[in-house]
């Protein structure tokens, strides 16, 4: 599984790229293969609070309906809103143009939970070898 080195990670497979006082939140590459073809993503609007580990994205997937949960407290700055049209954009890109919203952080100390690449590697080996 492809795990980029410039993010954080959540053990309920969500990435964060940090961006000054904001971070951009999008779910892994095994996050998305789990689900299969997505085609349906529901976005929060602009300027909602969400705390840490509250559903901040809902994804509707062929197989399954999936939230994805805030790796921090904060405020929505920013939606990623052509996965309306091209929800697809998930599976082909997840850490790039499948991206789902941009979350100004409230706590920075919500920030040093989260994983290392080498962390959530870790972790998804252990994943499989449960699965």
């Amino acid at each position: 599984m492809n795990v980029p080195k410039d993010l954080k990670y959540t053990q309920d497979h969500e990435w964060a790229r940090l961006e000054g006082k904001a971070a951009i939140v999008g779910i892994t590459d095994y996050a998305q293969d789990q689900l299969g073809s997505i085609v349906f993503v529901e976005l929060p609007p602009l300027g909602k609070s969400v705390k840490k580990g509250e559903t901040v994205v809902t994804v509707d997937s062929v197989k399954a309906v999936a939230e994805v949960y805030s790796p921090f407290s904060g405020e929505v700055e920013e939606t990623n809103e052509s996965l309306k049209d091209v929800p697809e954009m998930i599976n082909q890109d997840p850490y790039g143009q499948g991206w789902m919203v941009k979350i100004k952080y409230s706590d920075p100390s919500q920030l040093d939970g989260l994983m290392s690449p080498e962390a959530y590697q870790a972790f998804l080996a252990e994943e499989e070898a449960k699965g």
